[in-house]
C-alpha cells in the first residue's frame, strides 16, 4: 500500500477510526517482514509516527489502538524515523498503554493484553535504536516500573507474552545503561524480582532448601515458558556483573538459590534442539557470574531411587550437562570465544574449587591413559579435542582449554605433560613460569594418581615433546665420521646465526625460576649463579 495513502487516512482524512484500522492493517501485514526502508521516505514516516501516537494520546477502542502499536513497531525499526517519537511526551503514552504508570493490584480485564504487548514491543524497538530513548528511561523511572509490571505478571495466567518482553526491556535496559543497572542491582532488588520470574517460568517445586524437584516424565517447556526463562537469564547476567564478591549471608543465600534453579535449568529442555542449546547457554553465561563458593548446589547427595549419574554418592546430572554442551560447541568448530570459552570457564572455576567435581569431569576427561600409540591432539575423544584447542590461533581459547586441563591435573606440571606432551603445553607453562616443571599455586588434595601397567611398561619409549610412543629411530649420526659430525654442527650454528642477526628468531633460555628470558641474559645468570657457587664452597 502506497505510503501517502496511508499517512493521509491515519491523519484523519479518509475517515473515522474504522478506516485507520483498516488502513494500518493492510500496511502492518505488507510491511511485517520489513526491516529495510526506502530513504526518499524517510520525512512520510517520521509524520506517520506523529500522527499514529497522536491516535494512541486519545481514548480509542482496543482494535485500533493494536493496529497503531503494530505499525509504530514495524516503523521504529528504523533509528533515523525516531527523533518526534523520543520525546517524554510520547514515551508516557507507551508507558501508559504498557500499564506500567498503574498502580492497579492486577491485571484483570484480558482484552488488553494485546495491547500491553505490542506496546511493550514498541518500546523495545525504541530503547534499542536510540540513546534519547534510553536517557528519558532513568528519568522516567522506567526500570521501577517493569519490575512492577513484572511482580503484577507472577500469579496471573495468560500472561506470558506480557512476562516475556517486560523482561526483554528490563535486559535491553541493563545491557545499554549501566545506571538503570545499577539502579536495579541496589535500589530495585534486580536479582531478587529477576530470579523469581524465572523460577516461576520453569514452574520448580522445592524438596529442600537449595533442591528442587526432578520430574523425568515431565514433558519440555512450552516456546512461550523457554523465551521467558531466556529473557529472564539475560537479564540475570546483566545485573549479576562483578558479583565476584560475596559480602553477607543473605547475599550468599541469594546466589545459591539462583544456582539451583540454574541447575534445575540445565536439567530442563525446551520444545526444540536449538532452543534448549539457547535455554543451556544463557544458564552457563549466567552460572560464570555466580561467585564459585556457591556452586556446591550444582551437585547434590544422591537418592538411591535416582537413576541420574553419581560420583561419590553425589548427583552429577547437571556437571555431566555442562561436560556434553562443552563437547558438543567444540565440535561447532567455530566461534569458540562466544560459545566454548564460558563453560569451561565455569567449569574450571568448579574444578579448582570443588573436589568432587573435579575428580567426576577428571573421571571423563582424563581417563587414565592406557593407549599411548598416538599423539594426545589425534583422536576423538574430550582429551584429544581439548589437547587439540592448546594450540588454537585464538589466544584466549587457547589459554582457558590449556588452564582447564591444568587445572584437572591439580596444577601439576609432570601430569599434565603426561597427558598432552611437552609442546602442546609450553604455551602455558611458559606464561605461568614452570617450564623448568613444578606446580601452580593452588592448593589441592594429596590423592595421587595411579599409573596403568600399559602406560608403565610404555614410559621409557614415550616422546615427552610429543607425548607418545615412538619406535627407536636409527640415529643418522652413527654412519658420521667426528669431521661430518663437527661440520653439521657448526652449519647448523651458522644458520641459527644468521637467522638471529636477521631478526627471525630469538634465542631464548629459561631462567632457574622457570620463567622465558634471551639466551644471552640466562647464559650470563648460569655463570654467575655457578660462580656463586664455587665462592660459597
Amino acid at each position: 500500500m502506497e505510503l501517502g495513502a496511508v499517512l493521509e487516512a491515519v491523519a484523519g482524512r479518509g475517515g473515522g477510526a474504522e478506516a485507520v484500522e483498516q488502513v494500518l492493517g493492510r500496511y502492518n501485514e505488507e510491511n511485517r517482514a520489513v526491516f529495510r526502508f526506502d530513504p526518499a521516505d524517510e520525512e512520510k514516516r517520521k509524520k506517520l509516527c506523529e500522527e499514529i501516537l497522536n491516535i494512541l494520546e486519545k481514548d480509542t477502542k482496543t482494535s485500533c489502538q493494536v493496529a497503531c502499536l503494530e505499525a509504530l513497531r514495524i516503523l521504529s525499526r528504523d533509528k533515523k524515523v525516531l527523533v518526534p517519537v523520543t520525546t517524554k511526551k510520547n514515551m508516557q503514552i507507551l508507558m501508559r498503554l504498557a500499564k506500567l504508570d498503574t498502580t492497579e493490584d492486577s491485571l484483570e480485564r484480558v482484552s488488553e493484553y494485546p495491547v500491553i504487548v505490542e506496546a511493550l514491543k514498541c518500546l523495545c524497538n525504541i530503547i534499542f535504536n536510540s540513546a534519547i530513548a534510553q536517557k528519558l528511561s532513568l528519568e522516567l523511572n522506567l526500570a521501577a516500573m517493569l519490575c512492577n509490571l513484572l511482580k503484577k505478571c507472577k500469579d496471573q495466567q495468560f500472561v506470558d507474552d506480557i512476562k516475556c518482553f517486560d523482561l526483554r526491556l528490563l535486559f535491553l535496559l541493563s545491557l545499554l545503561h549501566t545506571d538503570i543497572r545499577s539502579q536495579l542491582r541496589q535500589e530495585l532488588q534486580g536479582v531478587q524480582v529477576l530470579t523469581q520470574a524465572l523460577e516461576s517460568s520453569l514452574s520448580i517445586r522445592w524438596t529442600e532448601e537449595y533442591k528442587a524437584a526432578e520430574d523425568h516424565d515431565r514433558p519440555p517447556l512450552s516456546l512461550q515458558e523457554t523465551d521467558c526463562a531466556i529473557e529472564a537469564l539475560k537479564a540475570l547476567f546483566n545485573v549479576t556483573l562483578d558479583s565476584w564478591n560475596v559480602h553477607s549471608e543473605n547475599e550468599s543465600h541469594q546466589f545459591r538459590y539462583m544456582a539451583a534453579i540454574l541447575r534445575h535449568c540445565l536439567l530442563t529442555s525446551g520444545p526444540t534442539e536449538d532452543k534448549t542449546e539457547e535455554l543451556h547457554s544463557n544458564a552457563i553465561n549466567l552460572l560464570s557470574n555466580v561467585p564459585v563458593s556457591c556452586l556446591d548446589v550444582l551437585i547434590s547427595p544422591s537418592c538411591q531411587e535416582e537413576t541420574d549419574i553419581k560420583y561419590n554418592g553425589m548427583n552429577m546430572g547437571a556437571i555431566q550437562i555442562l561436560l556434553d554442551f562443552m563437547e558438543k560447541r567444540i565440535d561447532k568448530g567455530s566461534s569458540y570465544r562466544e560459545g566454548l570459552t564460558p563453560v569451561l570457564s565455569l567449569l574450571t572455576g568448579c574444578c579448582r574449587t570443588h573436589r568432587n567435581i573435579r575428580k567426576f569431569i577428571k573421571a571423563q576427561v582424563l581417563p587414565p591413559l592406557r593407549d599411548v600409540s598416538n599423539r594426545p591432539e589425534v583422536g576423538t575423544t574430550v582429551r584429544n579435542k581439548l589437547v587439540r584447542l592448546m594450540t588454537h590461533v585464538d589466544l584466549g581459547v587457547k589459554q582457558i582449554a590449556a588452564e582447564f586441563l591444568f587445572v584437572l591435573c591439580k596444577e601439576r606440571v609432570d601430569t599434565l605433560l603426561k597427558y598432552t606432551g611437552y609442546g602442546n603445553a609450553a604455551g602455558l607453562l611458559a606464561a605461568r613460569g614452570l617450564l623448568a616443571g613444578g606446580r601452580g599455586d593452588h592448593w589441592y588434595s594429596d590423592d595421587e594418581d595411579t599409573d596403568t601397567e600399559e602406560y608403565k611398561s610404555a614410559k621409557p619409549n614415550i616422546n615427552l615433546i610429543t607425548g607418545h610412543l615412538e619406535e627407536p629411530m636409527p640415529n643418522p649420526m652413527d654412519e658420521m665420521t667426528e669431521e661430518q659430525k663437527e661440520y653439521e654442527a657448526m652449519k647448523l650454528v651458522n644458520m641459527f646465526d644468521k637467522l638471529s642477526r636477521d631478526e627471525f628468531i630469538k634465542p631464548m633460555g629459561v631462567r632457574p625460576d622457570g620463567t622465558m628470558a634471551p639466551l644471552e641474559e640466562t647464559v650470563s645468570q648460569y655463570h654467575t649463579n655457578k660462580q656463586d657457587s664455587s665462592d660459597s664452597d
